[in-house]
């Protein structure tokens, strides 16, 4: 079934949620190690939120960092359920997972690659902490793809009542 309408809304404002939160948990252990640079999407919300609100540079506000970064997490999971619908992709498993995670890693080339250095100043090729940055903050983005790929069809399988779908042994 192809989801439309406040059932693709809800479904991927959730899907995106959870995605975000997980995508979140796998960024501490890049923050732990290198700081706030190491961490690509936060620098970003850091220095973006300095400019929104108006907050001091030198003072790392998680609380606009985390803002922008679910902000951005669930509109684009809100995106993903309607690009399904537009391309008449059901939500079966096989094409799911894999078009979720081709997603994230077009998330990945379009919000980093052509913004990261114009609002930080930093590269991402050639960034001062290497390249390990650039790799976490991909598998980030992969990880966030792979949950919102499952969420979405936990929620396409409760909105039909279909759950005992979800996993097929």
């Amino acid at each position: 079934m192809i989801i439309t309408g406040a059932d693709a809304i809800f479904s991927g404002l959730v899907s995106g949620i959870v995605a975000t939160a997980v995508m979140t948990l796998t960024e501490i252990p890049s923050w732990r190690k290198w700081g706030l640079l190491g961490v690509f999407e936060w620098h970003e919300n850091q220095l973006l939120s300095t400019k929104f609100f108006h907050i001091a540079r030198n003072k790392i506000n998680f609380k606009y960092i985390f803002f922008l970064h679910f902000l951005n997490g669930s509109l684009a999971g809100i995106a993903f359920p309607f690009i399904l619908s537009i391309l008449d992709i059901p939500i079966t498993r096989d094409y799911t997972l894999m078009l979720s995670v081709g997603y994230g890693f077009a998330l990945w080339i379009a919000t980093l690659v052509p913004i990261h250095k114009p609002i930080t100043g930093h590269s991402l090729w050639n960034h001062k902490l290497g390249h390990l940055p650039s790799i976490a903050s991909l598998m980030g983005h992969l990880i966030y793809g792979l949950v919102l790929g499952i969420v979405i069809m936990i929620n396409d399988k409760l909105l039909t009542s279909q759950i005992g779908e979800i996993i097929k042994i």
